[in-house]
């Protein structure tokens, strides 16, 4: 499983076939009674402003899709009986929502009135002519204000075919996505092994689905409001970090609050060879994986931006603390601060510890749910701006430990988003068992362009000097030229 941009998978090109609800599925919809609550702070913030999108005639780009190869001739039938099975199961695929007077309402489907059909549509002839079919489809079909708030689709060929499945964001994540692919194709062949079998699904949910975890979270943000040191913890990271989220360390060249077209920016930092070496350099340091990682980007911020204190956010998977959810769709995930001082250490294993500290620290701090978070940085002082200000993050994804790792089917799946309008340059790096790569959707504009290239590239010589020497000595030189992204893989500049 990878994430990269959706015009980097390589699915090969066919006869597209489309699933849609029933008539009769359709006017179930019709019945649905409006409720209130069952929804994140997250989710319910993407919500409203997506409705202001929509009100303003803007292109509904705010969902996350997966798509993959199976070999074989596709049963329609069997697709068809995996993918009503998968949307029965998940509550949030159910549901739509809608703004109104203020509020937001949302509205289900009952599990036993998903019905699905599919339909045979046109042929295409190259790759480009997948990515805008895949493109159009999830822009017109996965808003999240009628149902259903997905899409999901099959290119078939003569001896394979590719499926894909997007969602918005409000009903989905990264890591929904990836449990996705598995479960769907995981019905599907139980479909074809036993066409008779209409049984619970093994992989049955042993939660109450998202209105439940939702309910868990608004319960817990109350209490962290009333008052916890976690939540306090939150307050004085706010005030030690001038009431402001964290930011890209470079400046882009882009005003406050303004915003460019997302250019996404792919390029590996490890292979097999280079992770063993890395994470004995991590371990020797004393600190974990993710920590040498931190400690990388804190040296990173601290040549290039000439940053003492490293101040990042980084995205928690809710599911790793609630195992109870770890199977269900939607987006179910916090997010945390790390800090620790750059000032004082010398060499990257003097910093990794600090780095593990700070992770350690930003595990705790994940309980506290994001409106809590906020309010948190509002009782700190901060301004309306800021609070409302996206902060540049960072997610670690390892997909080695997801349930479909190993089968063909999961690792020849991709992840990608829609590509919107950003002012940051965000990070996603993430491993698998052959390599570590970072992605970043980062704004089209030349200086921006300019500067996350420089920091990009003086972020994967560090990692690679780690990995081949077991330390790296910080240093307050800038290197200000650009030369990775020209340079083939193994010929990287010394740093």
């Amino acid at each position: 499983m990878k994430i990269t941009a959706l015009d980097s998978w390589h699915s090969a090109p066919g006869t597209t076939i489309e699933w849609h609800p029933t008539v009769d599925s359709v006017a179930r919809t019709a019945h649905a009674s409006p409720t209130s609550g069952g929804l994140t702070f997250l989710a319910e913030n993407h919500v409203r402003g997506a409705h202001a999108a929509a009100l303003n005639g803007r292109p509904h780009l705010s969902y996350i899709g997966s798509g993959t190869t199976l070999d074989g001739v596709l049963n329609e039938a069997a697709m068809t009986s995996a993918l009503t099975q998968f949307v029965a199961r998940h509550s949030i695929l159910r549901m739509w929502f809608d703004v109104e007077g203020g509020t937001v309402v949302s509205r289900s489907l009952p599990a036993d009135a998903v019905q699905f059909e599919a339909t045979v549509g046109s042929r295409l002839t190259n790759a480009a002519d997948v990515h805008d079919h895949i493109r159009a489809r999830l822009g017109a079909e996965t808003r999240s204000d009628s149902y259903p708030g997905f899409a999901f689709g099959a290119i078939v060929r003569e001896d394979d075919f590719s499926i894909f499945f997007g969602a918005d964001h409000a009903l989905s994540d990264g890591s929904s996505q990836a449990l996705a692919l598995t479960e769907i194709v995981g019905l599907y062949r139980r479909a074809i092994a036993d066409p008779e079998d209409t049984s619970t699904p093994v992989a049955e949910s042993a939660s109450g689905g998202f209105a439940e975890y939702a309910q868990i979270e608004a319960t817990l943000a109350a209490a962290h409001v009333a008052g916890t040191s976690e939540f306090t913890a939150w307050k004085d990271t706010f005030t030690r970090n001038d009431l402001q989220m964290p930011r890209f360390a470079l400046d882009l060249g882009l005003a406050p609050g303004e915003t460019a077209p997302v250019k996404p920016i792919e390029l590996p930092l490890l292979d097999r060879a280079g992770i063993a070496g890395f994470d004995r350099a991590c371990k020797a340091a004393g600190g974990r994986f993710l920590a040498g990682l931190y400690a990388a980007l804190a040296i990173t911020d601290h040549e290039l931006g000439g940053v003492d204190n490293y101040y990042g956010m980084t995205v928690f998977d809710c599911r790793a603390m609630l195992p109870t959810y770890a199977a269900d769709q939607g987006w179910i995930c916090s997010f945390a601060p790390v800090e620790f001082a750059v000032s004082g250490a010398s060499t990257f294993s003097e910093l990794v510890p600090r780095a593990n500290v700070g992770y350690e620290r930003a595990k705790k701090l994940a309980t506290v749910p994001v409106g809590a978070a906020m309010a948190a940085m509002m009782a700190a002082g901060a301004s309306p701006e800021a609070v409302v200000t996206a902060p540049n993050m960072l997610s670690y994804i390892d997909f080695r430990w997801f349930p479909g790792c190993g089968d063909d089917a999961y690792d020849r799946g991709v992840i990608f988003t829609g590509e919107g309008r950003t002012g940051n340059a965000s990070l996603w790096i993430n491993r698998d068992h052959d390599s570590v790569y970072l992605g970043s959707q980062t704004p089209d504009a030349p200086f921006a362009q300019y500067q996350v290239r420089r920091y990009f590239e003086h972020l994967a010589v560090v990692i690679d000097r780690v990995a081949r020497t077991g330390d790296r000595a910080i240093s307050p030189t800038t290197d200000r030229s650009c030369r990775y992204f020209d340079r083939p893989v193994g010929t990287r500049n010394s740093a």
